[in-house]
């Protein structure tokens, strides 16, 4: 998937958009920040995530960090690969990597909620690493 196409949310989740479903993953930026990831923990089929709040994490040598959502709605694929595979998630993070699929309950409004790639890029520039 191409970044410059992709929603984001300040905390480094991407969102692409096809229909009512999302697929959710985390930016290459996170990914570097993270180093050396160790694991993830994701939602079950069926779960429900809401946005912001977390719906997983991911452990790397440096931290466990939850992962938020960036749309509300019904999970209805998870990405076994990456979870029994975290070097997938390394290694193509807008590819192979995704983390979830969720069909939207909300899209119209979750989606105005989230930034841009230019408006992310900034945010990304403006934090301290």
């Amino acid at each position: 998937m191409d970044p410059k196409t992709l929603k984001y949310l300040p905390t480094h989740e991407w969102t692409h958009v096809e229909g009512d479903v999302a697929t959710v993953g985390i930016s290459k930026f996170a990914v570097e920040q993270l180093t050396d990831l160790l694991t993830v923990e994701l939602p079950k089929l069926g779960s429900k995530i809401t946005p912001n709040k977390s719906f997983g994490v991911v452990e790397s040598v440096k931290a466990v960090s939850d992962l938020y959502a960036p749309v509300a709605g019904e999970v209805i694929a998870v990405n076994a690969d990456v979870a029994n595979d975290i070097a997938a998630l390394a290694e193509d993070p807008y590819g192979a990597g995704w983390l979830v699929k969720v069909r939207m309950s909300d899209p119209a409004n979750d989606l105005a909620a989230l930034l841009d790639y230019d408006a992310y890029e900034k945010k990304v520039g403006e934090s301290p690493h």
